[in-house]
């Protein structure tokens, strides 16, 4: 496991677009089918990551909590699937069912998207307004494997309210770390 933290990038980007299988539906999904008018938490994850498995109970939360309030999330995994077996689409078919995600977990299989968004661990967290611009990339909280902190999802959880309540983004934002994407 080689350990990395998320890639520190002018923000106010564009929301690169997608189109991506979603191996639980059989579908194609285009970045196009999810906008929100609040936000938009754009998630690269996989199945075998110590980080993400740490934060995976923390993540259905989070998305629990702000779904119904107009947040969308979408997850990607765009590790390479011969390299490591357990992150193939068929085995996100069963933990994106054993652990009921409450948002599309696609499959990036040629890695593009991930490049497009400039992610280079898991979990990487990117955040977008409802223009498609990002405001934040960073971590989910201070919480980490062996650390004993609590999943509290409590930076990004801070940068959404902000979001709800129109008030300014914090500025001070921290990377992830995580698992390196198995690139090919």
């Amino acid at each position: 496991m080689a350990l990395a933290f998320t890639a520190k990038i002018e923000l106010g980007y564009l929301a690169p677009t997608f189109n991506l299988w979603e191996p639980l539906t059989g579908k194609f999904k285009s970045s196009n089918e999810f906008s929100s008018e609040v936000a938009t938490v754009v998630m690269f994850i996989c199945n075998h990551c110590p980080y993400v498995k740490h934060v995976n109970q923390g993540l259905i939360k989070l998305a629990n909590d702000y779904i119904s309030k107009g947040v969308v999330f979408i997850a990607i995994n765009s590790n390479d699937a011969h390299t490591y077996p357990e992150d193939s689409p068929e085995r996100m078919i069963g933990v994106a069912k054993a652990l009921t995600y409450p948002f599309p977990y696609l499959y990036d299989e040629t890695q593009q998207t991930a490049r497009d968004y400039n992610a280079v661990c898991t979990p990487d967290f990117s955040i977008f307004d409802k223009s498609k611009h990002c405001v934040y990339r960073g971590q989910l909280d201070d919480s980490r494997p062996g650390n004993n902190l609590p999943v509290t999802g409590s930076d990004i959880r801070v940068v959404l309210e902000a979001m709800l309540l129109c008030k300014p983004i914090p500025e001070n934002q921290f990377p992830s770390a995580g698992c390196s994407i198995k690139w090919k």
